[in-house]
Order: structure tokens, then C-alpha cells, then sequence
């Protein structure tokens, strides 16, 4: 990403739901070095933020209902959650859940563009979002896997005013020129396995050596280590509960 920090618009935050947060604590501890610290007061609903060093980088959260599957959701950052929810609806999109406020760190929804990846809208207040970006262990891209890429650049850039990059192989994602992200389209077979969705990519010195420590720790992959023409090494895999993310080294 060519962001360093939260700015409107921008990737801000990921957060994995899992029916089993302590499960997920070690599993992403033993490939990032995570330390995570769950929120004590009952209404946090077991939220457990995880940091690199004292910086919160990214969290975990037990499913609303039993039927959810695994997952991360990227948080997008805005100045007004209300407003970003009404360009959602404007925009094709659903908004699944609030906005509401999240005690005093912020304000929050939960929307879906219309392929139906789902995504979350924060408007900060205590809490600006992740600490730290593009260091080992950290937020280092963003990338939406859709079948319906030409309603994605229509839909995303009317709701956040996002730059947008297309050439023949790849779509890049921008805030005022500064690329955080890209498009995928979903061909049949992966539409068949998993709905659209928004996949983190995660920094870590060898993309070769965490994905093998991720399949030694029960997950399983995707794509095999592989070195973009110009750009970083990037595998795609899923943890031990069946939530997909991606490794990415610069």
C-alpha cells in the first residue's frame, strides 16, 4: 500500500470473525508474533484486539450467529459513517448493520456492495484504526474478489470518491492517487467455493516461509508463493477455521 496511516477513504482497520477466538489468537500469534488483549466489559462481546508491539493492528471477534462463516472485514475510513451508509444505498449497496456508535472509539456500519462483498464503514473518534501499516505482521494491501468487476467501479469510487488505475490484467484502488488495493474478478470456480469478498494481504519478510507455517499450524492454501512481475510475493491461503487472507513481501 502507498498509505502509511488511516485517512478517509482509505483501508483503516481488518477484523476476523471466528467461532473460536482463542484458536485464532494462537494461530495468528505464531505467524505474525501478534499479542492480543480482549476487552473485559461484558457489551464488547469478547472483541480482542491484536498488536504489534503497542500498536493494535488488527482484531478478532466471536460470529454474530453460528451459521457465519469465518472471515475478515476491511474497515474503510470516513468523516460521516451516515452519510457514507446513505452513499451506499444510493450506490447500489446494503447496509447490513448501523450505523451505531462502538462506546467512544467511533462510529460504525457494516455494508455489502452489490455482488455482495461486505465491508465496514468507521468513522473514528478515539480509535483512528491500525497503528501501523506495511511493516511484518501489518495491513500491506487490500483486494476485492468479485464477478461483477464493472458494477465494483462504478459502486466504489461513487461512495468513497476513490482513484481507480485499470490496465489489461489488474484494477488498482487509490485514495487521490495513492494505490492501497486492487479488483480480481471471481472466475466460476471460485464463485462456486466462496462469495465476493474483500481479501487482506498481511506484510511478513518471506512469503515462502509463513505459508509454509501456515499449513504446519492446521490451514490449508490457496495459491502458492508467487512473485508478481515488477512487484512482492504473494500467496493466498485460509487459517485453521476456514477464514481466507493473503501474504504479501514488498
Amino acid at each position: 500500500m502507498e498509505l502509511t496511516k488511516p485517512v478517509a477513504g482509505g483501508p483503516c482497520w481488518v477484523e476476523l470473525r471466528t467461532p473460536d477466538v482463542r484458536t485464532a489468537q494462537a494461530f495468528y500469534a505464531g505467524l505474525f508474533g501478534w499479542r492480543s488483549e480482549t476487552d473485559p466489559r461484558p457489551e464488547a462481546g469478547g472483541y480482542t484486539t491484536a498488536r504489534v508491539g503497542e500498536d493494535a493492528v488488527a482484531a478478532f471477534s466471536p460470529l454474530h450467529r453460528p451459521e457465519q462463516h469465518p472471515s475478515w472485514t476491511v474497515s474503510f475510513a470516513t468523516d460521516d459513517a451516515d452519510a457514507s451508509a446513505d452513499a451506499v444505498r444510493s450506490a447500489g449497496g446494503t447496509v447490513l448493520m448501523g450505523p451505531a456508535d462502538v462506546f467512544d472509539h467511533g462510529r460504525s456500519a457494516v455494508a455489502a456492495d452489490p455482488s455482495g462483498a461486505v465491508f465496514s464503514l468507521w468513522q473514528a473518534r478515539a480509535f483512528p484504526g491500525a497503528g501501523r501499516f506495511n511493516e511484518p505482521g501489518t495491513l500491506g494491501w487490500t483486494e476485492l474478489r468479485t464477478p461483477d468487476p464493472q458494477a465494483a467501479l462504478a459502486f466504489y469510487p461513487a461512495v468513497f470518491g476513490w482513484t481507480v488505475d485499470v490496465s489489461a490484467h489488474f484494477t488498482h484502488w487509490g485514495v487521490g492517487g495513492a494505490d492501497f488495493g486492487g479488483m480480481k474478478e471471481q472466475d466460476d470456480d471460485e464463485q462456486a467455493d466462496v462469495p465476493p469478498h474483500w481479501l487482506p494481504y498481511f506484510t511478513v519478510p518471506d512469503t515462502e516461509t509463513t505459508a509454509a507455517r501456515v499449513l504446519t499450524a492446521g490451514g490449508d492454501p490457496l495459491s502458492p508463493p508467487t512473485h508478481v512481475p515488477g512487484g512482492p510475493w504473494v500467496a493466498t491461503l485460509r487459517d485453521a477455521q476456514g477464514a481466507r487472507f493473503g501474504l504479501l513481501t514488498p
